[in-house]
């Protein structure tokens, strides 16, 4: 094989990777002056990280501002529904889906989604989509649980009046899963553009 074919095959590989890449810029919430990196992914602009907007009720995991600086707040439900800037929202359950299709299958998509660092036991993540999906844990019960190691996202869409949709992803597996939970436990937040 010859040295252009050879440099043709890296640029085409490149430029592949290049498509998955697809970072749009960043938001700045004139709340509080937060800079959010955006990414194009599933048709929509989400947030490339999670909310860290101090909305009242929110938490940082521990209670430690280092936690919120590196995953984000954590928020009810109820909170969760309000939280995300003018301009965008929390995303429904379809928002979520078509996320997930877009990448590839449910069963693959959190290996894609997943950020390159941050994870537990090297759990991480290819971030091929630039989603950058890092593990903030969640409180439950007033307990605050696994913070680098599992990764839960509110959905807009309730599951019945007390519950509803989450999505979430672990260390050691490359799947995005659904389940619906108590609207009281606290969990991430990706904020979708409108």
């Amino acid at each position: 094989m010859n040295k252009y074919i050879l440099i043709t095959i890296a640029a085409a590989v490149l430029a592949g990777f290049g498509a998955y890449a697809q970072t749009v810029g960043t938001y700045s919430d004139s709340r509080d002056g937060k800079a959010y990196r955006t990414v194009k992914a599933g048709g929509k602009t989400w947030m490339a990280e999670n909310l860290n907007f101090a909305a009242e009720g929110s938490k940082c995991y521990e209670n430690k501002d280092a936690n919120c600086a590196k995953y984000g707040r954590l928020y009810s439900w109820e909170t969760a529904r309000k939280a995300c800037p003018a301009g965008f929202h929390l995303p429904s359950d379809d928002e979520w889906a078509a996320l997930e299709n877009s990448v590839g299958r449910r069963t693959m998509a959190g290996a894609k989604l997943k950020s390159s660092s941050g994870w537990a036991n090297n759990g991480n993540g290819t971030d091929e989509y630039g989603f950058s999906a890092l593990p903030g844990g969640y409180v439950s019960g007033g307990e605050f649980s696994h913070a680098g190691i599992y990764g839960y996202w509110w959905s807009a869409t309730e599951y019945t009046a007390n519950y509803a949709w989450i999505r979430y992803m672990y260390y050691n597996y490359d799947d995005v899963y659904k389940r619906n939970s108590g609207k009281a436990g606290m969990y991430s937040v990706r904020c979708v553009q409108n």
